[in-house]
């Protein structure tokens, strides 16, 4: 933590200042590193230094034009940091605690709220759209000019002020950089496999789309007792890791048989069908390899052109069910603990997941390993 807290009032980020922008990122240098001046944080805000930040699909997808935000915005939203001041109104939280960054704030009062639906906290989704945080407006700055929040978090930076309800604090015993990737990568592939699909034990699940969110559901899968755990995707070497995570089975969805040696080797079809690739082809192989009575579940944010065409008939006469999970569809004050100590009992083995670290000097680089699919999660060290 700085000495004194005002050294904390400047720092280093990673901005996005348009899009969208082509690849290699290495060359076009989309996200620029700028000196941010930050606002002291305000009530219920609090000041994170950040230690590691995970690179994820959900950041690309803004530098490439997927996910339209508005710029510039300082981008990152899978992190783990240390408290390093406190807003007004802060009961919970304290200087020095380790906390863990969460992309959707909860305000705890509206309908989905109230319902225990954290993740369509109907406040939370109209500030992150906006890029703001949860009380209204922004707190970074270049100059006189104001830079959106990605997200409620923005942790490609050294520091961050955000909401307190962004936060989920942990204990001290995890290294934060192992801590990172359960803000999303985790809560999001874990939460879609046992809060979404409630996977029981005994049952098939295949996972489409082996990124770090993907990885994370096939680990959640075998966690929660999954029979069959069949990995899906389009790079033999994302199967074979997968195989070595305790896939039962990989499949090329390239291959022309793909479909029938699904349903051959699960009796008609998988229970559930997990889609974490965020491109139309890969929730379409979801749903055909869905069996009768089954539900296909999507995790994933495509572009807003990607449109689905199903037959209606086949949902009533084979009673399908279709579902979107978003934040795992879960509570990530509740969650996030249960993941980590999964984890530490060695169950949610998600460090191995973790196959690349560099300093925040090469994220632009670090970003053309993840759409290359060179990388699972790529952490990027602030110190």
């Amino acid at each position: 933590m700085p000495d004194n807290i005002s050294e904390a009032r400047e720092c280093r980020s990673a901005v996005l200042h348009n899009s969208p922008v082509e690849r290699p990122y290495a060359k076009t240098r989309p996200l620029s590193l700028d000196t941010l001046r930050l606002d002291p944080p305000g009530t219920d805000e609090v000041l994170v230094k950040i230690v590691a930040a995970g690179l994820c699909h959900s950041d690309l997808s803004v530098m490439n034009g997927d996910r339209p935000r508005p710029t510039p915005m300082a981008l990152g939203h899978e992190a783990a940091g240390i408290v390093a001041e406190c807003g007004p109104g802060v009961k919970n939280l304290a200087v020095g605690d380790h906390v863990i960054m969460v992309f959707m704030p909860s305000c705890g009062h509206c309908a989905p709220c109230a319902e225990g639906r954290a993740a369509l906290c109907e406040p939370g989704a109209v500030s992150n759209n906006k890029g703001e945080l949860l009380g209204g407006g922004v707190r970074m700055h270049i100059g006189d000019e104001a830079v959106f929040h990605h997200v409620g978090v923005s942790a490609f930076s050294e520091y961050a002020v955000v909401s307190a309800r962004s936060v989920v604090k942990i204990d001290k015993d995890l290294p934060l950089d192992k801590a990172a990737v359960f803000g999303c990568a985790v809560l999001t592939g874990m939460g879609a496999v046992v809060n979404t699909a409630g996977v029981r034990p005994g049952q098939s699940v295949a996972i489409v789309g082996l990124g770090g969110v993907g990885l994370s559901g096939l680990l959640g899968a075998l966690a929660a007792g999954a029979a069959d755990v069949i990995a899906v995707d389009v790079d033999d070497s994302k199967l074979e890791f997968a195989k070595e995570l305790g896939a039962t089975a990989t499949v090329n969805s390239r291959d022309e048989d793909a479909v029938d040696r699904i349903k051959a080797m699960t009796g008609g079809g998988v229970h559930s069908a997990v889609e974490t690739a965020g491109v139309g082809p890969a929730f379409d192989f979801a749903y055909n390899i869905t069996r009768r009575g089954g539900q296909t579940v999507t995790a994933s944010l495509a572009n807003p052109s990607v449109n689905l065409a199903i037959q209606q008939v086949r949902i009533v006469g084979e009673e399908r069910t279709i579902r979107g999970s978003y934040l795992g569809g879960g509570v990530p004050s509740r969650d996030i603990p249960r993941y980590i100590a999964l984890y530490k009992r060695g169950r949610l083995p998600v460090d191995r997941l973790i196959t690349s670290s560099g300093p925040l000097d090469d994220i632009n680089a670090a970003f053309d390993l993840l759409a290359e699919g060179k990388t699972i999660r790529h952490i990027i060290r602030m110190d």
